[in-house]
């Protein structure tokens, strides 16, 4: 499989990253045994690059995986911690149940909450721990998970971002204060800067399926080999089909299944309680309020983050 280096970080990665999210409790919610069954197929069929986050709560099916396998990946994670601590107790956690000695990348994870202009202002107590980190060599390499253009325009010359991960897809879908031309502008200058690129929902959170092929060969034409493509899988059969494409062949017959599939984020009205979680982690601008919460299906890419904030469990993911 093609691998590309993150900007001037030297990490060699497989074009394709392993997106952990959908497997989780707040999308798939596979037991941890099949979640790693499929991670360790993902790592045996080349696969070197895994990104997770402390709200995924995924570490365990990497870490068992790891262990069935003897691999181990270029991993990244991230946390929405905004103190100091919050931000060492996250990092912390994610050594612990990884059972590693150091994370590879670890992003302030943006995901709506101080996701403006001044996020860098904002979460300078994080980004403050997570460089002391990268003294320590706990972490190799800090950065930024994000949504809106300009957020990317500041992580380009941001002197301590050494990665950015950034939404992008060929219908728009969840890029916030800006158009898809303009992300695209905020991408090319993260490459001039000699950031690390990754790309997040190029399929749209899953809801661009039936347009597979397109959505990939948008990005990956974006990308001209400079950036890799995370991309969610819960099944073996994904991670084949998957692997199967970005070695060059053709669209599986899975794929072709299952591109008429969709995913939808529904709302208990009867239970939500109007507190607004949910709109503060959504990046797509997709919840609405009148007596309850209200998701913009035109909007929403099914990253699945306002399921995991809800504190009445009334969002769930069908």
């Amino acid at each position: 499989m093609k691998k590309i280096v993150l900007g001037n970080t030297g990490l060699e990665v497989t074009e394709l990253n392993f997106g952990a999210l959908p497997i989780g409790p707040i999308q798939g919610n596979k037991p941890v045994d099949e979640a790693a069954r499929v991670m360790s197929l993902a790592l045996r069929s080349g696969v070197n690059f895994f990104d997770t986050a402390q709200m995924y709560k995924t570490y365990e099916p990497i870490r068992l995986a790891m262990e069935e396998t003897g691999i181990r990946p270029v991993i990244s994670s991230k946390s929405v911690a905004a103190s100091y601590e919050d931000m060492d107790a996250a990092i912390n956690e994610a050594l612990e149940k990884l059972g590693l000695d150091y994370i590879d990348i670890f992003f302030l994870h943006a995901a709506r909450v101080g996701e403006s202009p001044t996020v860098f202002e904002q979460r300078g107590e994080a980004l403050r721990c997570l460089l002391d980190h990268k003294k320590r060599g706990t972490i190799k390499f800090a950065g930024i998970s994000c949504h809106a253009v300009d957020v990317v325009k500041l992580a380009a010359v941001h002197p301590d971002i050494d990665i950015v991960f950034t939404i992008i897809n060929s219908a728009g879908l969840g890029i916030m204060r800006g158009t898809r031309e303009e992300m695209e502008a905020a991408i090319e200058l993260c490459h001039q800067n000699g950031k690390g690129v990754m790309f997040m929902k190029v399929l749209g959170g899953g809801t661009m399926l039936n347009k597979y092929e397109e959505a990939l060969e948008y990005a990956l034409n974006l990308s001209k080999g400079r950036a890799c493509v995370s991309l969610g899988m819960v099944a073996e059969e994904e991670v084949i089909s998957n692997v199967d494409y970005f070695n060059g062949n053709s669209i599986s017959e899975y794929l072709n299944t299952v591109a008429g599939n969709t995913k939808n984020m529904l709302i208990f009205r009867a239970i939500c309680t109007n507190c607004k979680k949910c709109a503060d982690v959504c990046g797509a601008d997709a919840i609405t309020f009148e007596q309850t919460a209200i998701i913009d299906s035109e909007k929403c890419v099914t990253c699945g983050y306002c399921v995991g904030v809800c504190p009445q469990f009334a969002i769930r993911f069908i």
